[in-house]
């Protein structure tokens, strides 16, 4: 049997002590939303579904916006004196669903793979995870799309020959048009985070773009015109076309009261999202 250590023989180990004097020189400090600004910048930028969504989105707005535009010139179509910007509103409709695709999978992909546990456990305030992936992904969308907007609104003007299109115009179809792809993006992100599956999450997102302007037609019942009317007015393709100047209806949102609304919706389903993160398990 052997007899406990003694405290010389303590001091006497190898390393012994040298743990307590030990000092990093890598400072020390609690985590900032920077930081995970930082880190959710990384993960999107190098995610291959970044690339495929937005480059899809981009693809479908040059080529519908431009391919109308060429196809309206070759006809020799007449645009009565409507300022051309309203044919992206083809391209934009379809691009927004590459939008909600890749809004979805900015959280639900995390889910999905498990790695949401590791995000948690590197920043374990889960709200200030869910702005920070909501700041890099409005930025980006924002971006991309304004950008390609602005380029086929101006390709547009350049081969078709309506009427100058106001300042006002512009900035609706351009900056406008950024703003509310990237808030519609906003929402889609905070259905992920409270659906946490892609699919579904995904399959929510199309419905609410194309069901109401899908069951509008369906209403016959004089009973139903109002819900009717209100289906079209505020369905996200008339609103689009509301920022381009070119509703469906004669009523209904128009100038940036779409984009208000949008934002009030994101900012509900974003407020959503963080309170049930912060009710229940990973």
């Amino acid at each position: 049997m052997t007899s406990p250590a003694t405290p010389q023989d303590r001091e006497q180990a190898p390393g012994a002590g040298l743990l307590s004097f030990y000092e990093s020189p890598i400072p020390i400090r609690p985590a900032t939303l920077g930081d995970a600004v930082a880190s959710e910048w990384t993960k999107l930028r190098s995610v291959r579904a970044t690339v495929w969504t937005l480059g899809v989105m981009v693809v479908l707005m040059l080529t519908i916006g431009l391919g109308t535009a060429l196809l309206v010139a070759a006809n020799d179509g007449n645009l009565a004196g409507e300022p051309s910007l309203a044919l992206g509103f083809f391209g934009v409709v379809l691009g927004s669903i590459c939008v909600i695709t890749l809004g979805v999978l900015t959280i639900g992909s995390e889910y999905g793979t498990g790695m949401i546990r590791t995000t948690l456990t590197a920043c374990p305030s889960r709200a200030r995870v869910l702005a920070a992936k909501a700041i890099v992904f409005f930025s980006l969308t924002f971006v991309v799309t304004t950008v390609t907007a602005a380029v086929v609104a101006g390709s547009q003007t350049l081969i078709l020959d309506g009427a100058p299109a106001s300042a006002g115009e512009w900035l609706l179809s351009t900056v406008g048009i950024g703003l509310y792809i990237a808030a519609l993006g906003l929402l889609s992100l905070g259905i992920g985070a409270i659906v946490r599956h892609s699919a579904g999450a995904i399959t929510i997102m199309i419905g609410v773009v194309l069901l109401p302007l899908v069951l509008a037609p369906f209403m016959f019942a004089q009973d139903l015109r109002g819900l009717q009317r209100f289906l079209i007015e505020y369905s996200i393709p008339n609103q689009l076309g509301a920022l381009y100047g070119a509703t469906i209806t004669e009523s209904g949102p128009s100038g940036w009261e779409p984009l208000m609304l949008m934002l009030g919706l994101a900012a509900l389903a974003l407020g959503g999202a963080v309170a049930v993160l912060n009710r229940r398990d990973v």
